[in-house]
């Protein structure tokens, strides 16, 4: 079994990934800023660090203390079309805080890391699907960034022996099915917890955002990837890389897309009622469709998604919001 740090462990993906390790019966770590992550989301019993990824003198200080066999590197920022208006804070927290973090990794000897890429890397895609050779060409900082750190983590590699593995995630959706954790505070405008947002009533409404692209209905086609089978993944990716020193570039995808309409037609069915919906123009920085080939990570590590058919994906997301606002309702009349 193995030790684990894992950076930005208190979010959304980082928090399923705890799990995942611990039910593996791994020993984990977790360091998270808590900028967007919720303490309360890391399991009791689990070490937790407030530090941020950025601060070399702390994760030199952590990684000597717990001495972690390798990291998981999740901390950093997601909004994409906040990286067009701030992309300073981007470079920053994507790029240049993971090459502080690998640098103090090399220095406590831990020569193993998986980071959590983005298909955004890709940028405008004209295909059936992207493999990961694919021409990269971002449409926005924050894939920019996550390319860079990317090219830092190969050149690395090369030079110094860091095994590693960049997981290019597609349209990250879903909740762990036992309830234990869910989207937390996440202000990243996922599609899903906007629409269940909505279905809850604490939105007036769904954006639609570009209604003339094409697609097969004028609106975005994008991969779903339920965050339980994206958190497995890293398991893979991490066990992998104790036996090989071949970096691992992985598109973390279904291999399917779903339309912005389509999913909002899902949504529809599965409430039995529909959404209110508002169309506004395309934002920047979104690519018509998005889809992930998906054959090497099958091949690779053997992985095949639980969760592949979108009704799935919603419903965990709306059983953990559900839960979530009874429990907050919970709490409002306990403190009465």
């Amino acid at each position: 079994m193995a030790k684990v740090l894992v950076t930005g462990g208190a979010g959304y993906i980082g928090s399923h990934t705890v799990h995942a390790f611990l039910d593996g019966g791994h020993s984990v770590a977790v360091v998270d800023n808590l900028s967007t992550g919720t303490r309360s989301a890391v399991p009791e019993g689990v070490p937790f660090h407030e530090a941020d990824v950025g601060d070399a003198a702390a994760m030199d200080s952590i990684l000597s203390d717990f001495q972690p066999d390798g990291v998981l590197h999740f901390a950093g920022s997601l909004i994409v079309p906040d990286s067009l208006t701030c992309p300073e804070n981007y470079y920053r927290n994507n790029t240049v805080a993971t090459l502080t973090l690998a640098e103090a990794c090399l220095r406590r000897g831990v020569k193993r890391l998986v980071y959590s890429s983005s298909a955004a890397v890709y940028g405008l895609f004209e295909g059936a699907a992207a493999d990961e050779t694919s021409p990269t060409a971002p449409m926005t900082p924050y894939g920019w960034s996550k390319l860079m750190a990317e090219r830092i983590l190969a050149d690395l590699s090369r030079a110094h022996g860091l095994r590693y593995a960049a997981l290019r995630y597609f349209n990250v959706a879903g909740a762990d099915p036992k309830g234990r954790v869910g989207l937390g505070k996440n202000r990243a405008p996922h599609l899903l917890k906007v629409a269940c947002d909505v279905a809850l009533g604490r939105r007036p409404a769904l954006p639609l955002y570009g209604t003339d692209y094409e697609t097969r209905d004028g609106t975005c086609i994008r991969d779903f990837v339920h965050v339980s089978d994206l958190a497995f993944a890293h398991v893979l990716a991490f066990a992998y890389l104790e036996h090989s020193e071949n970096p691992l570039i992985l598109n973390c995808g279904v291999g399917r897309g779903y339309s912005v309409r389509e999913v909002i037609a899902a949504m529809d069915h599965i409430l039995d009622h529909p959404l209110r919906v508002e169309e506004h123009p395309r934002r920047p920085g979104d690519p018509p469709a998005l889809v992930a080939a998906t054959d090497r990570i099958r091949a690779t590590l053997g992985w095949i998604p639980r969760f592949h058919r979108l009704e799935d994906i919603i419903r965990t997301t709306l059983a953990c919001e559900r839960g979530q606002e009874a429990e907050n309702a919970e709490n409002k009349e306990g403190s009465r």
